[in-house]
């Protein structure tokens, strides 16, 4: 279950913060922060349910967390000109 939880608030995250870029807002900036932290808790809660898996889960979780918050860079660069 909690499987399952992490990969829909990931792909969920992913999605959410790739039509943020087009769209950027300060609440939408928040909302993809939170589902960024919240991948982090439930991967970090699933390595230690099962730590056996816990290499494969760290390069996977880096690769996300690369991705996401340089979509989040993007998208607040993109708010800030817009401001301007």
């Amino acid at each position: 279950m909690v499987l399952l939880l992490h990969i829909i608030i990931a792909i969920t995250g992913i999605v959410y913060t790739t039509y943020l870029v087009f769209r950027p807002s300060n609440k939408g900036l928040s909302v993809s922060y939170s589902l960024l932290a919240l991948t982090i808790a439930s991967g970090t809660g699933l390595v230690f349910l099962n730590p056996t898996i816990m290499a494969h889960a760290c390069m996977s979780g880096l690769v996300y967390t690369t991705v996401v918050f340089s979509l989040i860079v993007f998208a607040k660069r993109k708010l800030v000109s817009q401001e301007l």
